[in-house]
């Protein structure tokens, strides 16, 4: 069992009851459309390099009325980098790779073609620096402009209670990851990305207590904004080739987990469950 300080542990507890709360909130929404589909819970566990405990996870998963398939996960792992692994993470190297990351992950695809897809995720990870990183955006396949800028608004009004250049930073940055180069296409219509938000002592930066507050503001904030667009275009009438369009969007989703994403090498690096690192891919989609 890993050994969690009074900072790893409070991280860990956050993660956890926001999975709860957000898991309510979609099965109640599922009530809302006359389904009884609820998140079905399946827990994992990893050895470390030397077999001993290492930490694992809880994967949740509903199919749902108007959730096709989503997935609200929490892990809590730790253990030791490989060389090459560690050298591309903000505070490991050789000499030190020890790690250790708790977070939550999102990823939400939608049975109706016009309620949009989305992704949230925020962690806390410890090498020999502690940092925050997460955030938010949104996939729609059908944009609506009033959406997007009641999604943003949110996440800018968080981001705003801590600190004002925040939001321009981390909404670029959301433009610039979440894109697909090799076809020249944002994945969604942004939201913000930030990572290596560094704890400092106090005096020194920005403290654990600062970073975490603004972490559980994008949270509270997702949490807010996201079941009220849910439920603005959830009884929306669609056509076949609106399908078509949600099916095609989802092969561009899709291209960027694998290729791309940054949750999903980790997960693979650091033996996570395979069943949890690809819970963002989507049910059904296609390909020209």
């Amino acid at each position: 069992m890993l050994k969690l300080d009074e900072q790893k542990q409070a991280a860990k507890d956050w993660f956890e009851s926001l999975r709860d709360r957000l898991c309510a909130a979609f099965e109640e929404i599922e009530r809302e459309a006359g389904s009884d589909s609820s998140f079905v819970r399946t827990s994992w566990e990893r050895p470390d390099e030397s077999g001993s405990a290492g930490g694992g996870g809880v994967r949740s998963q509903m199919n749902g009325k108007v959730f096709e398939k989503v997935g609200v996960n929490v892990s809590t792992v730790g253990g030791r980098f490989t060389p090459e692994f560690a050298a591309t993470i903000f505070g490991a190297d050789e000499t030190d790779p020890t790690f250790f990351a708790t977070g939550i992950s999102l990823v939400a695809h939608m049975a109706n073609p016009h309620v949009p897809a989305v992704h949230m995720n925020t962690r806390f990870l410890a090498t020999t620096k502690r940092w925050f990183g997460g955030g938010a955006d949104l996939n729609p396949a059908i944009p609506y402009e009033e959406d997007t800028k009641a999604f943003h608004a949110r996440l800018r009004a968080a981001c705003a209670a801590h600190d004002p250049t925040f939001y321009p930073r981390f909404s670029k940055w959301a433009d610039d990851y979440f894109f697909l180069p090799h076809r020249g296409v944002s994945r969604g219509v942004g939201g913000i990305f930030y990572d290596h938000l560094e704890c400092h002592e106090p005096g020194e930066g920005p403290t654990f207590d600062q970073n975490f507050a603004f972490t559980r503001d994008v949270g509270e904030a997702f949490l807010d904004i996201f079941p009220k667009i849910v439920r603005k275009r959830m009884a929306s009438d669609f056509s076949v080739g609106d399908m078509e369009r949600l099916l095609e969007f989802r092969g561009r989703y899709v291209e960027f987990n694998l290729l791309y994403d940054r949750g999903t090498l980790f997960g693979l690096k650091t033996g996570g469950n395979i069943d949890a690192i690809l819970m963002s891919l989507p049910p059904l989609a296609r390909w020209k």
